[in-house]
């Protein structure tokens, strides 16, 4: 059995609850694929600018963090600020997300195909 006093930062805990405490400059957490990070320390370093962190502070960053195509080097420097995992009754599934925009983007591809043959069909 392993104590408490043996597991790490990266074991701890944390609930949305607490990552919205965290929104100010002084203190940043943001969410990214249901793992939590203090980038307090990183803001000055960011190559995208301290703003783009600080519209995502207390918030969930993952869908951003996928839409800017970060580098494997950038994966890697996140890991030492990661800080605790996101509570597991509040963790949200990436591929859910992208699940669900997948069907979105089928029922308006649907959309559009039934509105090019209706046009076709009305315009004989």
């Amino acid at each position: 059995m392993v104590s408490d006093l043996n597991k790490t930062n990266m074991d701890r805990v944390i609930t949305f609850k607490e990552v919205r405490k965290h929104r100010k400059q002084d203190s940043v957490w943001i969410v990214i694929h249901d793992e939590v990070y203090d980038v307090t320390a990183y803001l000055e370093e960011h190559p995208g600018g301290e703003t783009i962190l600080l519209d995502y502070a207390g918030e969930d960053g993952s869908q951003a963090f996928e839409d800017f195509g970060h580098s494997q080097d950038a994966r890697e420097i996140m890991k030492k600020y990661k800080i605790g995992i996101l509570a597991p009754e509040e963790k949200t599934s990436f591929l859910e997300e992208c699940s669900k925009l997948k069907w979105a983007v089928l029922a308006l591809a649907g959309a559009v195909v039934i509105g090019f043959a209706l046009k076709k069909y009305l315009n004989k």
